[in-house]
């Protein structure tokens, strides 16, 4: 399908954390790697310690791998395991984060408030995703296939991020190779957001 963009996992280079506490691999950086608007990455987490600040920029946080982790904020803390529904949070006040048994992967999800609105998801195999999102994107744990209105557009190989810019008003579906893959939808729509 034209405008289908498919980013594996095991292509994008680790980034080290400044605190080296993990790696980050950038899977995506839109529209552009030096001024993004909206950035999605996975990272391995390694130990306990604290998140980076992002000032002005709004957070989605998923479990992919691992036994899970602790994010403690000023007002309390979340524990997020696998199949845990994202956590969306401010970018300027990070929590600290206490992995609950070893290393972790997790998918993060990161909009420039004043750009426009976005959102993560769990998605659930077999089941419609419809959108008015313009730029809409899947990311899969493991092997599966991609439906976009009622059309096989893509085969996934584990741990991909299949996006596309113009998916406004389409009707997206994934299908899992076996009942472990877990998935994520990911949007973002750049309408200014109302004061």
């Amino acid at each position: 399908m034209i405008g289908l963009t498919i980013v594996p996992l095991a292509g994008a280079a680790p980034q080290p954390w400044r605190n080296g506490g993990g790696v980050t691999r950038e899977l995506l950086a839109w529209p552009a790697p030096a001024a993004w608007t909206l950035r999605i990455s996975v990272a391995q987490i390694g130990c306990d310690g604290p998140f980076s600040a992002f000032a002005d920029v709004e957070r989605w946080f998923a479990v992919v791998h691992g036994a899970g982790v602790t994010l403690q904020f000023d007002g309390g803390c979340h524990t997020l395991t696998v199949g845990s529904a994202p956590l969306c949070f401010d970018g300027a006040a990070p929590p600290a984060c206490t992995l609950t048994g070893g290393p972790t992967e997790d998918l993060n999800l990161m909009l420039r408030r004043q750009a426009g609105h976005g959102a993560m998801q769990c998605a659930r195999p077999g089941v419609d995703w419809c959108s008015p999102a313009a730029l809409r994107a899947l990311y899969c744990s493991g092997p599966a296939q991609l439906q976009i209105n009622g059309r096989h557009v893509a085969d996934l190989a584990a741990a991909a991020l299949v996006w596309h810019p113009y998916a406004a008003g389409q009707t997206w579906r994934i299908h899992a190779a076996n009942a472990t893959t877990l998935a994520w939808w990911l949007s973002f729509d750049a309408q200014p957001r109302r004061p």
